[in-house]
């Protein structure tokens, strides 16, 4: 790494960016036209942090600092930067064609996070990681992974059952996914005899369908948990017609705490990937399917209209308007799910606060 010693009485205006990773980061600074007045590492730690901070704050008056990966390596330094109320700019990874011309280190891209937040390209505010969003976040993730390994562990329990024994598997054919989990849990084994296929098939089969009752018992848990959480933070989101716990709970992680930060809700329809992006050319005016944004929040949004296409009077009539327009079911859907963000961000940015006041 290289450093310019910086100077004892700082009067300019300078920028920073830092490159994060999971032990150092890696930062860097620059001056009000974008040239290098050092660059430093530091060890990813609290007291790492506080040091990368002085350091910078040595070369001038720090205008703003730009950080890649703010929800991941580098969430504890910009929980620190918030903190002392640094404006902080979450960067987008580097522009493949630039990092081709210009190659790639650490230094390289500190740098070019300086940059591009002096420049503001490709920058963003960050969310913040301290409140009841941040907790609802961590507990989804929980119920994520429980969801998925009981999954798992039921198909793994079908598949057993195809390559069982004849007779164990003629028992446990046909039966609903509730009672063969039931029928497994309880079967029993000599554990001295699991040398035998019928009998070690059915200690594993009995071992798969316990964990998948404590999986059941946990995900219960979490669930329990989490509407008492997202009930708190914003009752009239989950209220809304087609949104439940899970949906409510995905659209406001993806919003984050400081929703402040999405400008308009064309912002938010961009970032759950529902705004359609102009595919025009010549005298061809069209619009092609958005596959960028949040992909979890694409799907929640997906649920919510096949739920009002199914029940609700409204949804229905617009379906019948516009097939008779000559859309395509896929097309109809696309334009509800762009109509809902609209509607669901109206309740995602009205705080609790402001619903007291009226």
């Amino acid at each position: 790494m290289t450093s310019i010693t910086p100077d004892s009485t700082p009067l300019t205006e300078v920028a920073g960016g830092v490159d994060t990773h999971q032990d150092t980061h890696t930062a860097a600074v620059i001056d009000g036209v974008g040239r290098v007045l050092g660059t430093e590492q530091f060890p990813a730690t609290p007291a790492g942090y506080t040091a990368l901070l002085a350091w910078m704050r040595a070369f001038g008056q720090l205008s703003r600092i730009g950080v890649e990966g703010t929800g991941a390596y580098g969430a504890g330094l910009t929980r620190l930067l918030q903190a002392e109320h640094i404006n902080v700019i979450e960067i987008d990874r580097p522009d493949r064609k630039s990092r081709r011309f210009h190659g790639k280190s650490d230094p390289i891209d500190a740098i070019a996070a300086a940059k591009a937040a002096l420049a503001g390209d490709r920058t963003g505010t960050p969310k913040r990681r301290d409140g009841r969003i941040e907790a609802l976040r961590a507990l989804r993730i929980a119920r994520r992974s429980a969801i998925d390994q009981r999954a798992d562990t039921q198909r793994r329990i079908k598949a057993l059952i195809v390559t069982a024994p004849d007779a164990l598997r003629q028992s446990l054919r046909g039966l609903s996914s509730t009672k063969l989990i039931a029928t497994c849990a309880a079967l029993t084994s000599d554990r001295e005899a699991a040398a035998d296929p019928t009998t070690a098939t059915q200690l594993a089969l009995r071992s798969l369908a316990r964990r998948h009752q404590q999986l059941s018992a946990e995900i219960a848990d979490l669930d329990e948990l989490l509407d008492v959480l997202v009930m708190a933070i914003n009752p009239r989101l989950i209220a809304a017609h087609g949104v439940g716990t899970e949906i409510a709970g995905q659209l406001l992680v993806t919003a984050g705490e400081n929703h402040d930060r999405i400008g308009s809700e064309a912002a938010f329809a961009m970032l759950c990937g529902v705004a359609p992006i102009p595919a025009s050319s010549g005298k061809t005016t069209r619009h092609r399917l958005n596959r960028g944004g949040d992909r979890q929040a694409n799907a929640a949004l997906y649920r919510v209209v096949l739920c009002r296409l199914r029940w609700d009077a409204r949804t229905r009539a617009y379906m019948d308007r516009r097939t008779q327009d000559g859309l395509s079911k896929k097309e109809i859907i696309r334009c509800l799910k762009r109509y809902v963000a609209r509607e669901l961000y109206g309740l995602i940015t009205t705080t609790n606060d402001q619903e007291r006041s009226d």
